[in-house]
């Protein structure tokens, strides 16, 4: 079997779209120009063919119909990442993940299963697999637990690996942090798919006997071993959790602990300084500080008798944007991994979103300040992966379309003479009209959505852009001729189209 189908197996995903990413030129920052989108076409061998030779690389929607997948994806998007350094910890925690290097210089770690298997749960998987590692927060794909299918939304795409193969700097690593080729890599990932009841089974670390009715952070960190960086910041956080659980005689229990997993234990005086500063006010667990965020597991964390339950920040995770290239445009957006589908003002106005949210997602989100949301959506609509349409749900599309009936429909005159009366004429592969008579049929029809003069510029797009007005010569009742300023298009094809039933239903998605 030929290494396109090879990769196609191992990347099978959505069966109705994948994506590509257009790359631009690099600024003086180093940051390189990007824009995705989503194609609506399977892949196929043929475009594999053409990412592993370079030609145009492509990305996998891991989601499919059924909100299912059968890979899933860590992104870890940090640019100095020390490569080997994760590639021991991958291997020390015992993760089935295969560590890819990303076109950027950061980490695509793959999961490759052996069934498909539902979104969601793979989601919570990947996300303790995130925190296990170190890197919570980091983009997980499927970045969403269901798509709306109905509403055009197909999901988010990864860009897949081993882009010009024989050249590729996104390439998978061995165990010995070595780049693998892309025979090796697909050995690797086929004899590397799991099950389910494998990966619920996973300890993702050490024995976990720290910890586990506290937060997850402590936890996870407890459960790999001494701490030995960041231990001040640490050693709070396990003197908020001691005073939490054992609010009279907490002090011990605090310095136990220091004894347990410190290495070395913060000296003596240290620790009375911490104790003093946890007895100054009612201290919580600083959630958004290292090393506790890097380990962070905030939906498991809540569920615990002393983790952060309803103290937690409840401002969601809010993940990237999806533009459909409709007209008016459509929105996705991920919420706590769920999809939120919003038109332009909902997604301008932070009140509108909390809204949308409560209405779609059955949940209240705080609302924003308007300048903090601005800068939010600002940077997700910069890398917002877009959707193209068929044309029929654009503007421009939808205005072609009452031309076309305008110009083929029972009213189109039968004589020059009959433009007087508003009516298409036809003669020589053009068919003329007076530009009053167009736009009054557009208002009848209800399409407001051009100006005149937008009218008129589509027009002339429809002449390629040549000359498309001027004067017909008509002959008028008292035998004498005069002459009408009209407007023309090359002609459509000669089909009756009634037009005094029901409107037509565009199939437009919201």
């Amino acid at each position: 079997m030929s290494a396109a189908k090879r990769m196609l197996a191992v990347f099978q995903g959505s069966e109705q779209g994948h994506g590509q990413t257009h790359v631009g030129k690099t600024g003086r920052n180093g940051k390189t120009e990007a824009k995705s989108y989503v194609i609506r076409e399977p892949l196929t061998e043929e475009k594999m063919i053409e990412h592993l030779d370079g030609t145009s690389g492509i990305g996998s929607i891991p989601i499919k119909t059924g909100n299912v997948c059968r890979f899933g994806v860590l992104d870890i998007d940090v640019y100095d990442l020390d490569q080997a350094a994760l590639s021991k910890k991958i291997k020390s925690l015992g993760l089935p993940l295969h560590h890819c290097r990303s076109k950027s210089g950061g980490a695509h770690l793959y999961l490759f299963l052996d069934d498909w298997e539902p979104a969601s749960l793979v989601r919570e998987i990947l996300a303790e697999m995130s925190a296990a590692l170190g890197y919570s927060g980091c983009e997980v794909f499927p970045k969403q637990d269901t798509i709306i299918e109905e509403r055009g939304d197909l999901g988010n795409f990864i860009n897949l690996p081993y882009f010009k193969a024989d050249e590729t700097m996104r390439y998978c690593f061995n165990d010995k942090c070595e780049a693998l080729e892309i025979e090796a890599f697909l050995d690797q990932a086929e004899k590397g798919r799991v099950s389910m009841a494998s990966l619920t089974a996973l300890q993702f670390g050490g024995e976990r006997k720290f910890f586990t009715d506290g937060p997850y952070c402590l936890e996870t960190m407890a459960s790999q071993g001494s701490i030995t960086g960041y231990r001040n910041i640490t050693m709070f956080a396990i003197g908020v959790y001691c005073r939490l659980k054992w609010p009279d005689d907490w002090k011990p229990h605090h310095e136990e602990y220091n004894r347990l997993l410190c290495d070395p234990p913060l000296p003596a005086n240290e620790m009375v300084e911490l104790q003093k500063s946890l007895l100054k006010k009612d201290y919580f667990y600083q959630c958004d500080v290292c090393p506790l965020k890097d380990f962070c597991n905030k939906d498991i964390c809540k569920t615990r008798p002393f983790g952060v339950g309803n103290e937690a920040p409840d401002a969601p995770q809010i993940g990237g944007l999806t533009i459909m290239l409709s007209e008016p445009r459509l929105y996705f957006m991920d919420v706590n991994g769920r999809r939120v589908v919003l038109a332009t003002d909902q997604l301008q106005h932070p009140s509108l979103w909390q809204k949308a949210c409560m209405e779609q997602i059955d949940m209240m989100p705080p609302q924003p300040k308007q300048a903090d949301w601005q800068k939010v959506i600002n940077a997700m609509m910069a890398t917002a992966t877009k959707i193209s349409v068929p044309e029929e749900l654009t503007f421009t599309g939808q205005f072609k379309e009452h031309l076309r009936t305008y110009c083929t429909s029972r009213v189109k005159a039968m004589s020059p003479e009959e433009l007087t009366m508003n009516k298409p004429w036809t003669e020589e592969g053009l068919t003329k009209f007076k530009i009053e008579g167009l736009m009054e049929f557009l208002k009848n029809r209800g399409f407001t959505s051009f100006t005149r003069a937008q009218v008129q510029d589509n027009i002339k797009q429809l002449n390629n852009n040549e000359e498309c007005h001027g004067h017909q010569n008509i002959r008028r009742e008292d035998g004498g001729r005069s002459t009408l300023r009209v407007w023309w298009v090359p002609a459509f094809d000669d089909t009756d189209i009634d037009i005094s039933g029901k409107e037509k239903d565009y199939d437009i998605p919201f």
